[in-house]
């Protein structure tokens, strides 16, 4: 088995912070990340699965168990039985950012507008990333994971992970743990072959973030180029030179509220309708499971999603805001990200994220969710 001498998670983790493990595999292969993860769930000892360490916020403490470096990569093209379309099965730790270039060159679309994403391959689905409109829900198939209550290979439907907003039945949120307990293996997208030429940009959200109306067209690498130059003015995109990319991307989700509470907030907060009223589309039940009845249609108000940049800086908190003599701090660039100025520690970043999580409830009634996974370290 690849075992190496352990390093400390801050120098494996974009955060930069993270005590050491007492033991740590280095799986290149998918039977390594298999035996790795079967040998410590047989002895019953922690362990953690770590990809690019682009969500994760680990404790400053030494870890009693085993860590498993996923250092899968390869890319496997299989036709679909959409016409116009062609599916590709990812190996878990291959770079999600060096994917999303390799579709693009391809003329492959559906996952350009998350250019400059960082982390691998196989924890997209775990969070069910997404940006400027697009998430990986609309593309997945299907993902070969491997579980932890079995030991277990299978490949499991992408309706069958619960994706939601920056969410799964695999992802282990702040305060409890994942419905499936797993470790992905393989990831299959669908993606829609349109070449190089230009295209019509789907979503409002990406065309709005390209500066394009309704009727513009223009090429997936044109798309890539722009969203990744958003991403840098935001400190969003990995620079080693770069203290304001020293961060686990965005720390707290975009809260979604009731449109009623919504009004209460202050009308400039920027708020985003989550569905629309009611549904004219058919409804369709396979005839072995149709029982007479028809599920009532959705009534009532959407949800609305509110910006958690532009809470936390109206509650007092500008970008770069730090608390005195800590070496964490809001980005210089965007509110959202926690960043580490060089040599903070994890309980320096939990210290600032506490602050921040109470300012704006104090403030506005929101209570903010982490989205990084969080191992040793409390809010």
């Amino acid at each position: 088995m690849p075992e190496i001498t352990p390093l400390p998670l801050a120098q494996l983790t974009t955060l930069r912070v993270g005590g050491t493990p007492r033991r740590m595999i280095e799986a290149r292969t998918r039977d390594e990340v298999v035996a790795a993860l079967r040998d410590a769930w047989a002895d019953a000892e922690p362990w953690l699965a770590v990809g690019g360490g682009s969500n994760l916020l680990f404790g400053d403490a030494p870890f009693d168990g085993t860590v498993v470096l996923v250092r899968t990569s390869g890319v496997e093209r299989m036709p679909s039985p959409r016409e116009g379309h062609v599916r590709l099965r990812v190996e878990a730790g291959h770079s999600w950012d060096d994917l999303v270039a390799q579709t693009v060159a391809a003329g492959l679309r559906g996952i350009e507008a998350m250019s400059g994403i960082p982390g691998t391959t196989g924890a997209a689905p775990v969070q069910n990333i997404g940006a400027y409109g697009q998430e990986i829900v609309e593309t997945l198939v299907e993902v070969e994971l491997i579980d932890e209550a079995t030991g277990d290979v299978t490949t499991v439907p992408a309706a069958e992970l619960g994706l939601g907003l920056r969410t799964s039945v695999l992802k282990n949120h702040y305060g409890s743990v994942a419905e499936r307990s797993a470790v992905i293996l393989s990831v299959t997208l669908e993606l829609e072959q349109v070449g190089h030429g230009a295209v019509p940009v789907t979503g409002a959200q990406l065309r709005t973030a390209l500066g394009l109306d309704e009727t513009a067209s223009v090429s997936l690498a044109e798309i890539r180029e722009t969203v990744l130059a958003i991403r840098a003015r935001k400190g969003m995109v990995l620079d080693d030179a770069d203290p304001d990319t020293y961060s686990a991307g965005s720390f707290f989700q975009n809260p979604v509220v009731s449109a009623e509470f919504a009004d209460t907030l202050p009308a400039d907060c920027p708020r985003w309708p989550m569905a629309a009223v009611g549904s004219d589309e058919d409804t369709v039940i396979p005839l072995d499971r149709f029982d007479g009845s028809l599920p009532p249609r959705p009534t009532g108000t959407p949800p609305v999603k509110v910006s958690a940049a532009w809470l936390i800086e109206h509650a007092g908190m500008r970008r770069g805001f730090s608390l005195p003599r800590s070496r964490a701090s809001l980005s210089t660039k965007h509110a959202l990200a926690l960043t580490n100025r060089g040599t903070a520690t994890a309980g320096e970043v939990a210290e600032l994220a506490r602050l921040v999580v109470q300012r704006v409830q104090s403030e506005f009634g929101v209570l903010l969710q982490p989205e990084p996974v969080m191992l040793g370290v409390e809010l």
